[in-house]
């Protein structure tokens, strides 16, 4: 099982959540909220409204999101799902654990007792230079105030 936190559609109540709950594409395991340690920029952009945290350590703010334990099968549904490498990368992440549902065994615990755990996070180096100037978010919500509508894919 890999870690992974999501922090734009996939999180419970957002519209591509209905992905994560669908073990016909793998396990996904709720464990817990968190916030990336580092402070990155999240920005909405493209014609789609799509939600990116641009991989510029440093910038922006702390990303809210949720961590889930997710198997081999949806680990790859997941590459596949973000366009992964070009449109997203996959990077391991510090990730300060907010609250923990996690039930997992003393290993599992521990790696939370410091309130730091390590996830793969899709977030982006490849994107037009003009989204470093867009709006940053601290979380996401796809019926948020900033009042930009995502568009499925299914609607595209």
């Amino acid at each position: 099982m890999a870690r992974v936190f999501v922090y734009g559609t996939l999180k419970k109540g957002q519209p591509n959540y209905k992905h994560m709950i669908n073990t016909a594409k793998g396990l996904a395991k709720f464990q817990g909220r968190g916030r990336t340690v580092e402070k990155y920029p999240l920005v909405i952009a493209g014609k789609y409204n799509i939600p990116y945290m641009l991989n510029i350590p440093g910038t922006g703010h702390h990303i809210a999101g949720e961590i889930y334990s997710v198997d081999e099968q949806m680990l790859q549904f997941l590459d596949e799902f973000e366009g992964c490498p070009d449109m997203y990368q996959r990077t391991l992440m510090r990730i300060q654990v907010v609250e923990w549902e996690g039930k997992g065994g003393a290993g599992e615990a521990r790696a939370a007792a410091d309130g730091v755990l390590e996830c793969f996070v899709y977030s982006t180096a490849t994107y037009p230079p003009e989204w470093v100037g867009l709006p940053y978010y601290d979380s996401y919500d796809s019926s948020g105030k900033h009042g930009l509508s995502y568009v499925l894919r299914e609607s595209r």
